[in-house]
């Protein structure tokens, strides 16, 4: 029914803590690819040993680390799909038991679903293991604060269902753009535009893919309170001022000429 792109590097602990929020998940007709941007041997364990624990199909599409190539291993996860719909996520962040349901739920024709997170602290982080993404409690707003959340408005993600969750969805000053880490699409609007520029790096690359959808005609719908994730704290090495700076450079030109369709993408991979 629907496939699941996780992106991960060099995480397997919070990977683990991840693919156990999936296999909890409401519907289990949905498979899920892990995107390895060049993940050392301990990821491949994992994901081994979850494949006789999970009731989904997991595949693992990995190249060799040559630094920050997050939208080339999209694209190759993309090719190896066989749903007309992507959720696409990361290896760091919990989904709340309803999270694939939700997607479904407000998938429209000429959309794609923008959704939110929780961001942890590193010792909160810590604090989460098996027993507390099985009973669900991880994603409880009242045990989350006892453990060192702090109170935030934006905390109202792990209240919200229903009226109070559309209400919130429509009042957010929060853009409906493509977020990497919960966000969702056709396959076919995706291709549409070439999948993800290759040249980029790490700062924007995913609001740029999002900005050639809505330039194809692919508005955002925010799900920010209904879609729900919790994020997991880890150090990001990767970052790199020179590398954003580029990354501004092709979104500026791309809305100057008005590009949709990049041709540093899905393009590199045909017979």
């Amino acid at each position: 029914m629907v496939s699941v792109v996780l992106s991960t590097f060099n995480q397997p602990l919070w990977l683990e803590l991840v693919l156990l929020g999936y296999k909890y998940q409401t519907i289990r007709d949905f498979e899920i690819i892990v995107a390895d941007d060049g993940s050392d041997q301990r990821t491949q364990a994992v994901i081994e040993r979850y494949r006789q624990e999970v009731p989904f199909s997991l595949k693992h599409v990995y190249h060799p680390d040559m630094g920050f190539r997050k939208c080339a291993i999209l694209n190759k996860s993309l090719l190896e799909s066989t749903s007309e719909y992507v959720i696409f996520s990361d290896g760091d962040l919990i989904p709340r038991m309803d999270f694939v349901a939700v997607h479904l739920q407000m998938r429209r024709p000429g959309r794609f679903l923008s959704g939110g997170t929780v961001r942890l602290p590193l010792d909160l982080s810590r604090r989460i293991g098996k027993e507390e993404i099985g009973s669900g409690i991880c994603f409880e707003r009242t045990w989350l604060e006892e453990n060192g959340l702090k109170r935030s408005f934006k905390n109202n993600k792990l209240t919200s269902k229903g009226l109070k969750a559309k209400l919130l969805n429509c009042l957010t000053p929060a853009g409906a753009t493509w977020n990497g880490g919960n966000a969702s699409a056709w396959k076919k609007d995706i291709f549409e535009v070439g999948g993800f520029d290759e040249r980029l790096r790490y700062g924007g690359e995913d609001r740029e893919f999002g900005e050639r959808l809505e330039r194809a005609g692919i508005r955002g719908r925010q799900v920010r309170y209904s879609a729900v994730t919790l994020h997991l704290d880890h150090p990001r090495d990767y970052v790199h001022i020179p590398e954003r700076e580029y990354n501004r450079q092709v979104r500026r030109a791309n809305k100057r000429n008005g590009t949709v369709r990049t041709q540093y993408g899905l393009n590199n991979y045909k017979d």
